[in-house]
């Protein structure tokens, strides 16, 4: 197979399973170096009408599980993520952020040259699941997007005056739309589609099927 395979993910940076998803392509990949592939990540809010500033995490987690079982889940995820090499925390003051603006700036490195995207989506889940940081906040996110070489201030401007914040709105609807209800959602090739965290073994599968699709033809 000559040619890259496409891979489209939806998914919310908030979401630990999205993360556990990256980290489960990623070892896929990394045992198939034959297998060329294209990523491109795509937008999704799974708390849509979070306010702007966001909320404590502690109390959003606590209002939709039940105090008791939010602990539950934390520490659940937080062993999944060891087998993973994610490191899940939630520092006290935490926030469960508006994910609108970052979506946005992942769109952005989707369509600057020279970005890498995929890093960019490292960044942000790092940040929030890792070190705890606001990602709802421009500020933070000016920051990150620095770290993959997009130029801080513009990004800041940009992002206060809500540049391209319906064209990602948009991007959300149509997945929503398409029957995307869950994220991580992977779409292989523009045909084929996994839903959740999927071990390596299920992606390796739908990789080498596409591949003996095209080679025989």
């Amino acid at each position: 197979m000559t040619r890259p395979i496409p891979i489209q993910i939806v998914s919310d940076i908030v979401c630990p399973w999205c993360y556990i998803g990256k980290r489960r392509l990623e070892k896929a990949l990394a045992g198939r170096p034959d297998l060329a592939v294209e990523v491109t990540w795509f937008p999704y809010q799974l708390s849509p009408d979070m306010p702007r500033e966001g909320r404590d995490r502690a109390e959003h987690h606590a209002s939709i599980f039940g105090a008791e079982r939010a602990v539950q889940i934390r520490e659940k995820m937080q062993t999944l993520g060891a087998a993973e090499g994610i490191a899940f925390d939630m520092p006290p003051g935490a926030r469960a952020p508006n994910t609108l603006s970052a979506h946005v700036l992942m769109y952005w490195a989707s369509r600057s040259a020279g970005i890498d995207q995929n890093l960019l989506a490292e960044k942000l889940f790092h940040a929030h699941h890792v070190r705890g940081e606001d990602i709802g906040n421009p500020v933070v996110l000016a920051g990150i997007a620095s770290e993959v070489g997009m130029n801080a201030a513009e990004v800041l401007t940009a992002l206060r005056d809500g540049t391209d914040e319906d064209t990602v709105r948009g991007l959300i609807g149509q997945a929503r739309q398409a029957g995307v209800s869950g994220v991580p959602f992977f779409i292989f090739d523009g045909r084929h589609a996994l839903s959740g965290a999927q071990p390596p073994e299920a992606i390796i599968e739908v990789l080498e099927e596409i591949t003996r699709s095209e080679a025989a033809h």
